[in-house]
């Protein structure tokens, strides 16, 4: 079973932006997740991972918060990017593996909802910004 396209865009619209399906699913009224969390990973968290999974740990990183609104994430065409680059902390030491997965979760309980390849890969070395 597929879902149909329109849907498949206000899913992500709920998800992203906060934006409820009509006569379908409303964002939660009582206590809603304002921002989505972003991680960076060196090997691919996969569908059974979280956030934690192969999670970078470069020395000076940090996850990164995106909005969940329009202003955050752009819906279109059944596609989800962010509205505006999204820049994580500079490599102080210890680079570590090249970034080669983000994710995106709630940041409740490292719940991983989605995640991606980073192409091209990011070589990481100290003084390096990373950004999606």
């Amino acid at each position: 079973m597929s879902k149909g396209n329109t849907f498949e865009n206000d899913l992500l619209a709920l998800i992203f932006n906060a934006t409820a399906i009509a006569d379908l699913a409303e964002n939660d009224t009582t206590s809603p997740a304002t921002t989505l969390t972003v991680a960076l990973h060196t090997a691919d968290p996969s569908e059974a991972g979280s956030q934690l999974t192969s999670e970078t740990a470069y020395t000076g990183y940090a996850r990164q918060t995106v909005a969940r609104t329009s202003g955050g994430w752009t819906v279109t065409g059944n596609s989800i990017s962010p509205a505006a680059n999204i820049d994580f902390p500079e490599c102080t030491a210890a680079p570590g593996a090249a970034i080669t997965y983000f994710s995106v979760g709630t940041g409740v309980a490292n719940k991983l909802l989605y995640s991606g390849t980073v192409t091209p890969n990011i070589t990481m070395a100290t003084g390096v910004i990373p950004r999606l």
